[in-house]
């Protein structure tokens, strides 16, 4: 899955500018006009990199990046972008939570290889700490609740890796209906048939033939079985 920007710039051509860079590089660009807007984008996804204007309409980028810092996933990486280059205001942005300081004027191209070298040192830096289970090409990551297949994310929802993380925690184990959804769904008594709709979900998404599953086997009688 490409990564996905959000750019908080109130200038409309400078945003479109970084925007057009980043598309050109594969990447998703969201862009917004004010930090009070970035917040509300916030509530629904959490992008993998930030680009913040410090001069913003009503929330400046300096409070936008306090709160964050504080309320949303801490490594996240942010750079700031902003014609404010005195050295005070630089040793803020990095106290408070910025990964870089890019002055204004800058080269797109320049922004863009930063944004790179961010991701990569953010993904390393991931992948060094995260507890993961394999089986197949595939790979989930456990502290992100994320499943990948090589270096490519797959997107799931977020009771599809539920399901399929208990799954792979108990390969090899025959697993009814009842015992899946008492565990994921965390409750005694519900509809059943949910677990036949998600297991249905995750064959679509990890099996090369999803009528003859290489991992999710159904167990007739019994439910279903992971095969690693």
């Amino acid at each position: 899955m490409s990564p996905h920007i959000l750019i908080i710039e109130d200038v409309p051509e400078m945003a479109e500018l970084v925007s057009l860079y980043l598309k050109k590089e594969d990447m998703i660009a969201t862009t917004v006009s004010t930090a009070e807007d970035g917040l509300t984008f916030l509530k629904s996804t959490l992008p993998d990199l930030i680009v913040l204007d410090l001069n913003l309409p009503g929330m400046s980028g300096f409070d936008f990046l306090k709160v964050f810092r504080k309320e949303y996933k801490p490594t996240i990486p942010v750079i700031i972008v902003s014609a404010r280059d005195a050295d005070e205001d630089i040793i803020k942005g990095l106290g408070i939570g910025a990964d870089e300081f890019v002055t204004k004027p800058f080269s797109p191209r320049v922004l863009v290889a930063r944004i790179q070298a961010n991701l990569r040192r953010h993904a390393e830096t991931e992948a060094a700490v995260e507890e993961t289970l394999k089986f197949g090409d595939y790979t989930l990551l456990l502290n992100s609740c994320v499943l990948k297949k090589g270096t490519v994310k797959i997107p799931l929802s977020t009771k599809e890796y539920e399901v399929l993380e208990y799954l792979v925690k108990h390969a090899g184990e025959q697993l009814s209906p009842e015992n899946i959804y008492n565990n994921v769904w965390k409750v005694q008594y519900g509809d059943l048939t949910a677990v036949a709709v998600y297991i249905q979900r995750l064959r679509k998404k990890i099996e090369k033939d999803p009528a003859n599953p290489e991992f999710i086997k159904t167990v007739f009688g019994m439910g279903y079985r992971f095969d690693v």
